[in-house]
């Protein structure tokens, strides 16, 4: 019985490393290479575009790494299967083995390649999060918009607010939805951004000053914000940011 073949798409920054896997496979039946990438956002809006059955990404690239790039993938409607290539060390590869990833340490064999893809498999969500601490600071956000995945940066984003099980996402254009918990992204990003209220994060890029507004009858501190005409309460627990940033 023929099978349809496996469509692949590869994701590396080095062009000898992207020539290696291609030759490779060519001489791997029932497989077919139908799109290259120079990194992870490449990557994504191939597997978006073409659908591929399986991503090769590279764990260290430029712009967005091979992580970042899989857990976004998994968002997708019809997630592809994830294999790493990497020359990390033991202890990555550590990693990987105890959360049952498949990834081809580099140089790559013809033979470990097609083991590899025979056994290709979408990643699960605990998997993808166990291998967080190898990923480097996320680059962006990943929205589900009218059934695709967009890519925001996160240096556009001003701020974060959680609402009910969601937290929106504001940039200068627009708000998004996305499905994280705001403990976890301050964790994350609080080199990037502040806790100025308990439902919200705001990028310390994004604030031009503070002044004190009359709300409901109550005096409070209010964070003004370039570029949007809104403005995020501090909650009085907060104020302790205020005195530090007024001694620098």
């Amino acid at each position: 019985m023929m099978h349809a073949p496996l469509n692949i798409v590869i994701a590396d920054d080095e062009p000898p490393a992207r020539n290696r896997l291609r030759e490779l496979l060519t001489e791997i039946p029932g497989v077919t290479l139908v799109g290259e990438a120079r990194h992870g956002n490449e990557a994504l809006e191939l597997a978006q575009q073409l659908k591929p059955h399986v991503l090769l990404l590279d764990i260290r690239m430029p712009n967005m790494d091979g992580i970042e790039a899989a857990a976004h993938a998994q968002k997708l409607p019809q997630p592809p299967a994830i294999i790493f290539t990497t020359a990390f060390d033991g202890y990555a590869i550590q990693a990987f083995e105890m959360n049952a990833v498949d990834y081809l340490l580099k140089p790559i064999r013809q033979e470990r390649l097609g083991a590899a893809l025979h056994k290709a498999r979408v990643l699960l969500p605990a998997q993808v999060e166990a291998l967080k601490p190898l990923q480097r600071t996320r680059t962006h956000f990943s929205v589900n918009h009218h059934g695709r995945i967009l890519l925001i940066p996160v240096h556009q984003v001003i701020y974060l607010r959680a609402e009910l099980k969601y937290v929106t996402l504001r940039t200068k254009e627009q708000e998004y939805l996305i499905e994280e918990s705001l403990t976890q992204l301050e964790q994350e990003l609080g080199h990037l951004f502040l806790r100025l209220h308990r439902n919200c994060l705001v990028a310390q890029s994004s604030i031009s000053g503070y002044e004190k507004r009359e709300l409901n009858g109550e005096s409070g501190w209010h964070a003004i914000l370039r570029d949007i005409p809104d403005t995020i309460a501090v909650s009085r627990r907060q104020y302790h940011l205020l005195r530090k940033l007024a001694a620098h």
